[in-house]
């Protein structure tokens, strides 16, 4: 059964899924389409592209597990598989059956591996800088935790100081997106109890490499890059099509939420079979 929800953009909303109270939020009518975000993100890092889309569709957008006010994994199982089927058991309890999907970074890994396991529920997928090919630099956050030695002090503290460089080094040069507030935003999530802990087991997780089932994708698929990120998804993802923005980071969704918006409504427009 679907959920009754708010048209208010803003609101919050919670549901437990496999023993962890998710916050998603859900507005607008129209074709569904799901928004996931990346890893130690949360689901205000959409919302720019939330307002360049206007009310025309039915946007859900949620905290990942062990993310903003989603609670860590009840049994801090990270793996790309199991993010797929929380998600999956998120869009049974909202009674969605099938929707377009956008996913950045982390969420845009989860979101073409959803379309390989489940591809009656995907209509259109979007892959903005998504992850998942195993030759990826991992940022310096991230390699710090895979150190022994620093496993446990970040499980620990994640100091303000280093979560606002990690920001700074995934946006692209010219950007100004990266604030106090934004800072705080991240921060205060991180300090969370667990979340700490879950971003050292995600970036400790060993997943499989499935690049080589992407020849197997039939969805509609749009790649959106930042020039300066390297991407095989247009290559290797039948009939996608590729847009390239020519300074943007790996934050393209909060970076540059116009371009973003623009490019998806355009895509969508042209697959509304998809509906």
């Amino acid at each position: 059964m679907a959920d009754s929800f708010s048209s208010d953009p803003l609101a919050d909303r919670f549901l437990e899924v496999d023993g962890m109270s998710m916050r998603y939020r859900r507005s607008g009518t129209g074709t569904t389409l799901l928004l996931l975000h990346g890893t130690a993100s949360s689901l205000e890092h959409v919302d720019g592209v939330v307002a360049g889309l206007g009310p025309g569709m039915d946007i859900i957008r949620l905290d990942l597990p062990g993310f903003g006010m989603t609670d860590p994994h009840p049994r801090r199982d990270y793996r790309i598989a199991a993010y797929v089927d929380v998600v999956t058991r998120l869009l049974d309890a909202l009674g969605v059956e099938l929707c377009a999907v956008l996913g950045n970074s982390l969420g845009g890994n989860i979101a073409w591996n959803l379309a390989l396991d489940h591809p009656d529920r995907v209509g259109a997928l979007v892959l903005v800088n998504a992850t998942g090919y195993p030759e990826k630099e991992l940022p310096t956050g991230m390699a710090l935790a895979r150190s022994p030695w620093m496993r446990p002090i970040l499980r620990r503290a994640m100091p303000r100081g280093a979560v606002e460089r990690n920001l700074r080094g995934a946006v692209g040069p010219g950007s100004t997106i990266v604030d106090d507030a934004m800072v705080d935003r991240v921060h205060g999530f991180w300090s969370r109890p667990g979340h700490r802990g879950a971003f050292v087991d995600l970036v400790n997780t060993d997943q499989i490499d499935r690049t080589g089932e992407l020849a197997r994708i039939t969805t509609p698929t749009l790649v959106l890059t930042s020039a300066s990120i390297p991407s095989h998804f247009a290559r290797d993802i039948p009939g996608a099509t590729e847009r390239v923005h020519p300074d943007g980071g790996h934050l393209l969704p909060e970076e540059q939420p116009d371009w973003v918006a623009r490019h998806l409504a355009a895509f969508l427009a042209d697959h509304r079979s998809m509906s």
